[in-house]
C-alpha cells in the first residue's frame, strides 16, 4: 500500500541516487547484488545481537533496491534482472525471519506461518504478472496490496527491535500478509474472467 501510494513522494531522491550510481558506472544488477549482501547481513546481524545495525542494513537494502529498479529503467531493463530482483528481495525477508526464529526458537512456528502466508502472497503475485497485460513501468505487472514491501520493512523491523512481543508481531504481520493474499487472488480472478 505504501509502495503504490506514496513512491511519487520519495521517487526524486531515489532517481538521484540511481543516476549518480550510473554516473560512477555501476549497473542496476549490481546495485541488485549489493542490496542482497547488505540486506541479507540483517539476519545474521540481529541473531548476533544487533539489532539496530540490522534494521540499518534491511533499510539501506530496501533503499539500494528502490535505486537499482531506477537504474534499469534509465537504462535497459533485463529479465534476468528482474528473476534477480524479486528472488533477492524474498532471500532478505526470508534472512530476517530466520535471524528471529533462530534467536527465539519458540515462536518458530509462528516464522514457518508467516513464511508460508509470503510464499502464497507471492506466488498470486508472481503468476497474475506472468499471465496478465503489463502495463506499468515496471518489468512486470504489480499487484498491489495491503502489504507490500514498505509495510513488510516496518514489520520485519519491529520483529528485530521488539523482541519481548515477537510472537505477536509475527502473527500480525501473517494475518496481513493472509489479508493480502485474498486481495490479491480476488483481484486476479476479475482481471483474468
Amino acid at each position: 500500500m505504501l509502495d503504490t501510494h506514496a513512491r511519487k513522494y520519495v521517487q526524486p531522491v531515489i532517481q538521484k541516487t540511481a543516476d549518480s550510481l550510473l554516473k560512477v558506472g555501476l549497473s542496476a544488477n549490481q546495485v541488485t547484488v549489493l542490496s542482497f549482501i547488505i540486506g541479507t547481513s540483517s539476519g545474521v546481524l540481529v541473531y548476533f545481537g544487533f539489532p539496530w545495525a540490522a534494521v540499518i542494513a534491511l533499510w539501506l537494502s530496501g533503499y539500494l533496491d528502490a535505486v537499482d529498479g531506477s537504474m534499469a529503467r534509465a537504462t535497459k531493463t533485463s529479465p534476468f534482472g528482474t528473476v534477480m530482483d524479486v528472488t533477492f528481495d524474498r532471500i532478505v525477508e526470508i534472512s530476517v525471519i530466520l535471524g528471529v526464529a533462530f534467536l527465539l526458537p519458540d515462536i518458530l512456528w509462528a516464522a514457518l506461518l508467516l513464511m508460508a502466508s509470503i510464499v502464497v502472497s507471492m506466488t498470486i503475485f508472481l503468476t497474475v504478472g506472468n499471465v496478465s497485460e503489463n502495463n506499468g513501468v515496471k518489468s512486470f505487472r504489480y499487484q498491489a496490496g495491503l502489504a507490500e514491501r514498505t509495510e513488510g520493512f516496518i514489520f520485519l523491523t519491529a520483529l528485530m527491535i521488539f523482541q519481548d512481543y515477537a510472537l505477536w508481531i509475527m502473527l500480525a504481520f501473517f494475518a496481513v500478509e493472509v489479508f493480502t493474499a485474498g486481495q490479491r487472488f480476488v483481484e486476479a480472478k476479475r482481471l483474468l474472467s
